[in-house]
């Protein structure tokens, strides 16, 4: 097997210290600087590498590496600066090409800081994409640390042990096992990188303006009058003193190395202070200034990575750390948010302004916020990884206009949201943002659809609105998840608790009616006007101990997962509104049942009602009570359900499905939909059931093809065949039931007549068995990668649009819930006398297709309409498949952006 002859970009990446260094393909003119690595080892280090002191080895190694490009050889080194820190090689070994042999280098010094893990990761990626399945490599025996970095991969190690060697072998499938070692040391990585941003030692704002009015002075009066604990320094080319901070005129002529620059000057001149700051030591910057043209944009982040500094901004709010020892306010906001809990970051400013104002407002407070701006460097994905781990964050809020690595974030979120909870409000929900596309699964892949599809896969609770978002958090962060979605409705008037059932049922809840004995024990702590069904009337009348009583009765219920309680202050009331409101707080004290009131006359959208052990929220309104609610349900179910799998899959040939892909695009360079033949053997490679078919040139084919597949009284199809052609119905090109010898001809006759010039044959097929039919396909996005999708079939798919999504690879999980969420899914499981159809044919077919979407980054759509379903089995009827040409991108390997 040849290596192909693309050569990775060169990336910047964290090392386990949050260092950057920069990885890149090995060229000729290196020759010297990978002398002088080698040239610096120790001896010893050099014996281990070469098996022998000799520093000749080390020559020949260096000129042989930088040389001409080899077939079949590869090369990556590391290098900070003009410094070579680290090497990683392999080529292939004769034979079937699938093994190649790795060897290993690291510069002294850099020993122990993840140097040649990242290489080797690197490396792997490389390899896997040049069809290379296993490295070896022969080390001695005593070379623990190389052994090491081996076994930690994350990947299957073999050795064999041979005297004073060991022989390794390193096999390079991509597994869970892999992926979470990645992300293990990533998270490291990551979170050691952004100590220098979130808890600095010391700050300098550059840029702060000596009057009043400018965004540098307000951060600085913001650092130096909320008590930021650090040192804390200004440069400005004329003051010396600004706000009483000790100021300087540039930033080399400081005292110490800052560790965090905050830059607020015209976007022109960023790129250059950005330098400057690199040049002195600065660590990471927080760029506020906006306007940045392609070129200054360039400049700045090629500075950040040329020093190994991380970069928040631009075009943005600012920062914050609330932990006391830290007390960082590097924003210019008006007011200092509560320190608390919950962690923010948005990329709009006066999002996070209105968030800072809600969670401090709520006495949830915020342990960091980060305003992203334009998302430059740090991401959402690194704030999750910092809130993960700083022992102090309990809630996550994010606004995200844009995603940079979605799968990666996925993952990211997959795990942290089982810790805590993850919020995020879902913007650009219109259909300003469908793109036009030919299939009937491009056009149903709108951009909401697919970044839902994150949303539900990862865990994340997607709200509609800022409110939403602040409802959602208030109950999330003061009450237990509700183990399911039974709701008692409470309420003092009849009307409210209406209202409020009304609303519980709307938002997807159930507010089903007591049984007997649960309404006989209600009504006996009740006044005698009281009405015990669901909802509750307790009348006016109720008093403070009886609505207590009711309380506990109904959280310690096992028919009950969460209790809603409206109250309206009344005339005739014998407890007053605060009375009310305490039984409703005493009852939350000591029950592990989800419980929030609706306060109709209260002015705040919502509050908290504190008690001696915690909270519960109060909502003016019964919707937005209902919602939050709802929201914590679904979070609920998503937790109580196992993690998932992509599971193997049999009949599964990667290698020929390439090799069609490969052909194909070899002869239509710019892509294009497969022939019917192409299509089908494509399919095959997968496993995926098609329906019989056979391709005809000629009536005389079409006759014998309708002859050898039509069933015993039964009908075949035709169906036409150009290249470009897509909707075959609109064409009018399928002749459907055609039952004899006479009737396919004639059909055949009438394609060659109305489409003479294009016509290239046509599709002979049984008439499928009577099913349900169904839309299953996939679509490549740009950003997010492939997006499965599944829902009702047919001519009119498109039109009642009854389609759900997820992103591949799917899990086990992913198509459970794919099947089960269009609004059809009750009709596959048998509706009206029916039998249920093969349901586990159904996601065996998504999975496979999922499957063939994951391997082939070429596969732009294919579109699976209809697929028959009935209780015998499944079977696609029409496929299409359009290929374009992309090189293979890994989503999960370590780089900055």
């Amino acid at each position: 097997m040849a290596v192909t002859d693309r050569l990775p970009e060169p990336v910047h990446v964290l090392l386990s210290d949050g260092t950057t260094v920069c990885i890149r393909p090995v060229r000729p003119g290196d020759e010297g600087a990978v002398r002088r690595l080698y040239e610096e080892m120790s001896p010893e280090n050099l014996r281990l590498r070469f098996f022998t002191i000799s520093r000749g080895s080390a020559r020949k190694a260096a000129e042989r590496l930088c040389s001409r490009p080899r077939p079949g050889a590869r090369a990556l080194l590391a290098e900070t600066g003009s410094d070579v820190v680290g090497l990683a090689q392999y080529e292939q070994l004769d034979g079937d090409g699938l093994d190649a042999d790795v060897a290993l280098a690291v510069a002294d010094r850099w020993h122990h800081r993840g140097v040649g893990t990242l290489l080797l990761e690197h490396l792997v990626s490389m390899a896997r994409a040049d069809g290379i399945t296993a490295f070896v490599a022969d080390a001695l025996s005593e070379n623990r640390d190389v052994l090491k970095v081996f076994a930690d991969l994350g990947l299957s190690v073999s050795r064999h042990f041979e005297g004073p060697e060991v022989h390794c072998r390193v096999r390079l499938a991509e597994d869970e096992s892999y992926l979470s070692a990645v992300e293990a040391r990533g998270r490291t990585a990551d979170v050691a990188s952004l100590q220098a941003l979130l808890r600095p030692r010391s700050v300098v704002v550059i840029g702060p303006g000596r009057h009043p009015g400018s965004v540098g002075r307000a951060v600085l009066r913001n650092l130096r009058g909320n008590g930021f604990t650090g040192r804390l320094y200004a440069v400005h080319p004329e003051a010396s003193v600004i706000l009483r901070v000790p100021t300087y005129r540039s930033v080399a002529a400081l005292p110490q190395q800052p560790d965090l620059a905050v830059v607020a000057v015209p976007a022109a001149a960023v790129p250059g202070v950005a330098e400057e700051c690199g040049a002195r030591g600065v660590r990471a910057l927080l760029v506020l200034s906006a306007g940045f043209d392609t070129l200054q944009a360039k400049e700045l982040l090629s500075a950040c990575r040329r020093h190994g500094m991380r970069l928040a901004g631009p075009n943005c709010l600012g920062l914050a750390n609330m932990e006391e020892d830290v007390r960082l306010d590097a924003t210019f906001a008006a007011d200092l948010p509560l320190a608390g809990t919950a962690g923010v970051a948005v990329q709009s400013g006066g999002v996070g302004i209105a968030l800072l104002t809600g969670l401090s407002r709520l006495g949830i407070g915020v342990s960091s916020f980060v305003s992203l701006g334009d998302k430059y460097d740090v991401s959402g994905n690194d704030m999750l990884q910092w809130w993960e781990s700083d022992n102090r964050t309990d809630l996550a809020l994010l606004h995200l206009e844009s995603f940079g690595n979605p799968r990666a974030f996925s993952r990211t979120a997959r795990r942290v949201t089982r810790r805590m909870p993850v919020l995020t409000v879902d913007a650009g929900r219109t259909d300003a943002g469908r793109r036009a596309a030919a299939s009937h699964t491009a056009a149903a892949a709108t951009p909401t659809m697919t970044r839902q599809a994150l949303f539900r896969q990862a865990g994340i609770t997607a709200t509609r609105s800022i409110a939403e978002l602040l409802d959602t958090a208030a109950l999330l962060h003061t009450q237990p998840p509700p183990t399911g979605r039974r709701v008692a409705v409470v309420s003092n008037a009849g009307g409210t608790g209406v209202l409020a059932a009304d609303a519980c049922v709307e938002a997807g809840l159930t507010v089903s009616s007591f049984t007997p004995e649960l309404v006989e024990r209600l009504l006996a702590t009740l006044p005698v006007s009281a009405c015990a069904t669901n909802p509750v009337d307790t009348s006016a009348a109720v008093s403070e101990d009886q609505l207590r009583d009711c309380l506990d009765v109904l959280t310690a219920h096992a028919e009950v997962d969460a209790v809603l309680v409206s109250l309206v202050p009344t005339a005739v009331a014998t407890a007053t509104g605060d009375d009310l409101t305490r039984a409703v707080t005493e009852a939350a004290e000591h029950s592990a049942c989800t419980l929030a009131a609706v306060l109709p006359d209260q002015e705040a959208s919502v509050l908290l009602l504190t008690t001696g052990a915690g909270a519960v929220p109060a909502y003016a309104d019964p919707q937005a009570a209902a919602r939050a609610l709802a929201h914590a349900a679904a979070r609920a179910q998503w937790l109580a359900r196992p993690t998932g799998t992509v599971p193997a899959l049999d009949r599964v040939d990667a290698h020929t499905a390439a090799a069609v892909v490969a052909t194909y695009l070899g002869r239509e360079t710019e892509g294009g939909w497969l022939a019917p033949r192409d299509c089908a053997a494509l399919l095959d490679c997968y496993g995926i059931p098609q329906l019989p078919w056979a391709w005809a040139d000629t009536e005389d084919e079409a006759a014998a093809a309708a002859e050898r597949l039509r069933l015993p009284g039964g009908a075949v199809v035709l169906k036409a065949h150009w290249p470009g052609l897509v909707h075959k119905s609109e064409e009018h090109a399928v002749r459907l039931g055609l039952r004899d010898d006479e009737q396919v001809r004639s059909a055949y006759r009438d394609f060659v007549e109305r489409f003479a010039g294009r016509l290239e044959g046509v599709l002979v097929q049984p008439m499928a068995e009577h099913g349900i039919e169904l839309f299953a396909g996939v679509v490549q996005d740009e950003v997010f990668g492939p997006l499965v999708l599944f829902g009702l079939g047919g001519t009119a798919t498109e039109i009642l649009a009854d389609h759900a999504a997820r992103l591949a690879p799917l899990t086990v999980e992913d198509v459970h819930d794919l099947t089960a969420a269009p609004r059809c899914a009750p009709l596959l499981h048998g509706y009206r006398g029916t039998d249920p159809v093969d349901l586990e044919g159904i996601e065996q077919l998504l999975l496979r297709l999922s499957r063939m979407a994951a391997d082939l980054p070429q596969l732009a759509e294919a579109d699976f309409n209809p697929v028959n379903a009935t209780p015998s089995g499944v079977a696609v009827v029409d496929a299409r498949v359009r290929l374009s040409p992309r090189r293979p991108h890994d989503p999960y390997l370590r780089r900055l952006r």
